[in-house]
């Protein structure tokens, strides 16, 4: 997966991660909330795994 789509798909990890948890608090559904939790953090590692490769591509870039 190039650096583009991982952030791209954390991205989206973590919106969809956020609503979970937005819907899981306003129905008080204790297991839709922590999967939301969960979703949003592995958007976020996701996220910040394309970073990397990106660094390591223009690091690469300008050796």
């Amino acid at each position: 997966m190039s650096d583009k789509e991982d952030k791209l798909k954390g991205k989206i990890n973590e919106i969809v991660g956020k609503g979970k948890q937005g819907v899981g608090k306003a129905i008080d559904n204790e297991d839709l909330k922590a999967e939301g939790d969960l979703q949003e953090t592995e958007g976020k590692a996701q996220s910040l795994k394309g970073e990397a490769k990106e660094k390591v591509k223009k690091g690469v870039d300008n050796a």
